[in-house]
């Protein structure tokens, strides 16, 4: 679209349906290679990535004409399959839902820091304790039954 500029930085969040522990550290970078190809593919540009064994945070730069619960139902379909074949375990799912938080550009540093230190945060911060962080520091309003399965 001629004359059209943007600049739209989003984290998606989403976990492992039951939060099992699946994405192992021998298929780590390949799952997060594998998501990158999905969302190039769709022409935008992931800024970072980082899967810890049972969720993920991308954070991604989109173009207004790209729908994010489009973009986030083809990660999820895609590399679904793709665990599958590689753990040869064909009951791997991502639970249903995502969090999508906006960032402004003077952010992304930040945000892109935060996202590969995936492992020092939870040693710190369970996941759900660090999900409902983004939610209340943002100020979302939620309600616990509509939250992701969180299993301690």
């Amino acid at each position: 679209m001629p004359n059209t500029y943007s600049q739209l930085y989003i984290q998606i969040v989403f976990a492992v349906k039951g939060r099992k522990h699946f994405i192992k550290e021998s298929i780590r970078e390949e799952v997060q290679k594998y998501i990158t190809g999905i969302v190039s593919n769709k022409g935008q540009k992931v800024l970072a990535i980082y899967s810890m064994p049972d969720h993920i945070h991308i954070l991604i730069s989109m173009s207004p004409d790209c729908k994010i619960s489009d973009l986030v139902r083809d990660i999820k379909a895609n590399s679904s399959s793709f665990v599958q074949e590689k753990i040869s375990m064909s009951s791997f799912r991502w639970q249903e839902g995502y969090g999508a938080f906006s960032y402004a550009k003077s952010q992304i540093d930040n945000v892109v820091n935060y996202i590969l230190n995936q492992q020092n945060h939870h040693k710190q911060k369970t996941f759900k304790e660090e999900y409902v962080d983004f939610l209340n520091n943002l100020d979302i309003i939620y309600k616990e039954e509509y939250l992701f399965e969180f299993y301690q």
